[in-house]
């Protein structure tokens, strides 16, 4: 009911007169199917890939079309509350009001769409979205689960190309950190980053600490963790837009062919020597070990030895 409501109410703000921000004179309205697709594999990102409480997925998508005197968010700028509090924990109110509240005072929104969740990492989610000549641009937010604060998404994507829409379009996706948690890992606990820090994309070298979930140092570029196609909805003979959607998440393997991203062993640190072992006054050994971090995956440089000796010389001995 409430997104029935709000999508009608911004419908409606979407008519008033709104200053001229584009140059768009296309037709006056265009519909796009959009389908989501999650990549996010453990073949494509080995590194310490969620397998359980909970395994990787995708929250549900929440995207709006409007005008250029809107954003829902923006890279290296601060994220407004509502998109904290939906990349932390995929809550989507404050989000939602914020968003309204765009509709209501400058008339920069014409509507919002949203697409059902992901239970698994890869799979597919569908919605539709509609655009107007004064609000040809498309953003959306979709949380990864697990992740401290964590999402993909699209910052004003712009389907209007002068006086035609865009038949189709197509945009791979990687991973943003929202600036609100200070979390490297997937699984990291709650830990505020005071004082907040601006929207920032992550990249296989940064941050550049080896507990980063997604640092893969001998890589020059992550492979693209999702992708969204939004394809112009085309018109029957009677007038009626013609949609092959199934609004319904797929939580399935995907047939796209993903490469695999090789993954090295890594070690922990040698531990202190140990006790000198031998009989007094003739050569003896002592031994030290380290332990597996993290375990090889897809051809990736395998575990070295876990334990090292060396001569020594017996000590305390009668």
């Amino acid at each position: 009911v409430i997104w029935t409501l709000l999508v009608t109410v911004l419908g409606c703000a979407s008519s008033l007169p709104v200053g001229e921000d584009s140059l768009c004179t296309a037709e006056e309205l265009a519909k796009y199917s959009i389908t989501f697709t999650g990549k996010w594999s453990q073949a494509a990102f080995p590194k310490q890939y969620p397998l359980y409480r909970p395994p990787a997925q995708w929250s549900s998508l929440l995207g709006v079309t409007h005008s250029s005197d809107y954003s829902m968010w923006k890279k290296n700028e601060y994220a407004s509350n509502g998109v904290r509090d939906f990349a932390e924990k995929g809550e989507a109110w404050v989000l939602m009001k914020e968003i309204e509240e765009a509709g209501e005072k400058i008339q920069s929104v014409h509507g919002i769409f949203s697409a059902p969740a992901i239970s698994s990492g890869t799979g597919q989610t569908f919605s539709e979205l509609e655009v107007h000549p004064r609000h040809p641009l498309v953003s959306f937010v979709v949380r990864i689960v697990p992740s401290p604060d964590w999402f993909v998404g699209i910052d004003s994507l712009n389907l209007c190309e002068g006086d035609h829409w865009m038949e189709e379009v197509s945009v791979d996706l990687f991973p943003y950190d929202a600036g609100t948690d200070s979390g490297f890992t997937f699984s990291s606990p709650n830990f505020a980053t005071i004082p907040q820090d601006t929207v920032t994309e992550i990249t296989c070298s940064s941050p550049s600490h080896p507990a980063n979930s997604f640092y893969y140092p001998k890589l020059k570029i992550l492979p693209p963790i999702a992708q969204v196609t939004m394809v112009k909805i085309k018109k029957n003979q009677l007038g009626l837009p013609v949609s092959y959607l199934h609004l319904e998440a797929k939580s399935n393997e995907i047939t796209d062919s993903v490469s695999e991203t090789p993954l090295d062993c890594e070690v922990s640190q040698w531990s202190s020597w140990g006790l000198c072992r031998g009989v007094c006054r003739k050569t003896g050994t002592k031994i030290r070990t380290r332990f597996v971090l993290l375990q090889p995956a897809n051809d990736g440089m395998p575990c070295p030895n876990l334990d090292e000796e060396t001569a020594c010389e017996p000590e305390n001995c009668v």
